[in-house]
């Protein structure tokens, strides 16, 4: 095996990545970034991965959300704290349904770089280079705010080291308790439309009545007031994220210090390519996308490159087929991991494959292919006899109009009216918690069929 430094992506084929015409100003901010304190710690990173290994076992279940790409003209404190708060009632929601703790990784403090279909775009018969996110060059449609600006990166720094510090106190200071999490919850299930998960609340209410009255309460119990909360992002701009590895003095490990958990894109994941590269050698989770395109072999030589020693909770297979295709697809890679004895958390992202151009002329994803795509990763699982670890959604907590359908409908003449994504539609807080509440009544039926089978 070739020794990996942080730097050896370098002497490997890179792609989608930007080229700097300043190649003094990179080199300076990347100076400048090294210098910075990382934004995780490789404690953290270990604890999470500990975490993934119960998620692949079945004793756990990941629910992995939050933007497509972050903003920097859409930045608030509002806007993070209404994502905390729907992530929070969605894993509430999600460990009714599977009896076992929930790992919360927000897609925050750090998605800022986006992979495109194609390098150039053009409007009204002028072709500019396309955006590819805040952290490379800027969305207004200019000669000037298309070229890739390196100071871009260190706005991104501040962002998430902003972001990081109100996700932690959120997560400690009580805003995070239990009872105030799921008093919003039932004001979601208020409306005549949501009434099918009046009983899955009604149930939930049951259970921190039975908890008060045997004694556990947030003031007894921290865990009640308090959680987990990690941050993840696609590792795509490998300047950004060389610049912020460091090595832990008392282990000689590499630490990926931009985020928790990083991830390798459907479009990034070349065996010998700069991106695999940088990833193989850090310490922290690592996820990788499996698209429609993923062949057993190239799956067989990631598995090896990124998870030599095969330890539990290291990889995370993010499934993203598009719905009536997953069982065209997770069946044979999932017969690929069992052939290779490999372990892995296999989660569903239902959303990257269900995207359409919506007769109003916005891109959308319905909510029903959506949904669809995640009961079909649940029934190949179950046919498969494999765990369901997760599931990975583009979503928000703000009231935004980007994805049709839901219990509020939103429909297609709808999508205008608050259309604030810069890149792909995100679920919004309703349609969020109401898959959360779908997708909870799967992990119950999956657990009592294995009751059943249990007692067989």
């Amino acid at each position: 095996m070739t020794h990996w430094t942080k730097s050896s992506w370098r002497s490997k084929p890179r792609i989608q990545m930007p080229d700097y015409p300043d190649q003094a100003a990179l080199n300076g901010v990347e100076a400048q970034l090294a210098r910075y304190p990382v934004l995780v710690f490789a404690g953290e990173a270990r604890r999470l991965r500990k975490q993934l290994a119960a998620a692949g076992r079945g004793d756990a279940f990941l629910l992995q959300g939050g933007d497509c790409a972050e903003s920097f003209e859409q930045f608030s404190s509002d806007m993070i704290r209404d994502t905390f708060k729907v992530m929070l009632q969605m894993a509430i929601v999600l460990t009714h349904g599977a009896k076992v703790p929930v790992i919360k990784v927000g897609r925050m403090a750090g998605q800022f770089a986006k992979p495109r279909s194609a390098p150039m775009e053009t409007v009204d018969g002028v072709e500019l280079p396309s955006y590819r996110g805040d952290i490379i060059n800027d969305l207004a449609f200019t000669p000037e705010s298309r070229i890739p600006n390196p100071d871009n990166m260190l706005r991104a720094y501040t962002q998430s080291a902003a972001t990081l510090n109100l996700l932690r106190a959120f997560s400690t200071g009580g805003y995070a308790d239990i009872h105030k999490v799921h008093g919003w919850t039932l004001g979601f299930t208020d409306g005549e439309k949501a009434e099918k998960y009046r009983d899955i609340a009604a149930r939930i209410s049951d259970t921190l009545d039975f908890m008060a009255a045997a004694g556990v309460t947030s003031d007894t119990a921290h865990s009640l007031q308090s959680v987990n909360f990690y941050t993840s992002h696609e590792a795509l701009l490998l300047e950004y994220e060389e610049a912020l590895c460091r090595q832990e003095a008392e282990t000689g490990k590499w630490l990926a210090g931009s985020g928790h958990m990083i991830w390798i894109g459907d479009r990034t994941r070349q065996p010998d390519g700069a991106h695999v590269e940088f990833a193989s050698g850090v310490q922290n989770p690592i996820g990788l996308k499996c698209g429609p395109t993923m062949e057993a072999d190239d799956l067989k030589k990631l598995m090896t490159k990124l998870n030599p020693d095969n330890e539990e909770g290291r990889l995370t297979l993010i499934a993203r087929f598009g719905a009536g295709s997953v069982g065209d697809h997770l069946s044979r890679l999932i017969r690929t991991v069992k052939e290779e004895g490999a372990n892995v958390v296999w989660t569903c992202d239902p959303m990257h494959g269900n995207t359409i151009k919506s007769s109003s002329g916005y891109k959308t994803r319905p909510f029903d292919s959506v949904l669809r795509e995640v009961r079909e990763f649940f029934e190949v699982h179950s046919a498969e006899n494999t765990v369901p670890g997760g599931v990975h959604f583009e979503m928000t907590g703000q009231d935004v109009t980007e994805c049709t359908g839901g219990v509020r409908a939103v429909s297609d003449e709808d999508l205008s009216d608050r259309y604030h994504t810069a890149c792909d539609p995100r679920l919004n807080a309703s349609q969020s918690l109401e898959l959360a509440f779908l997708v909870a009544e799967e992990l119950s039926a999956r657990r009592t069929s294995n009751t059943v089978q249990a007692a067989g």
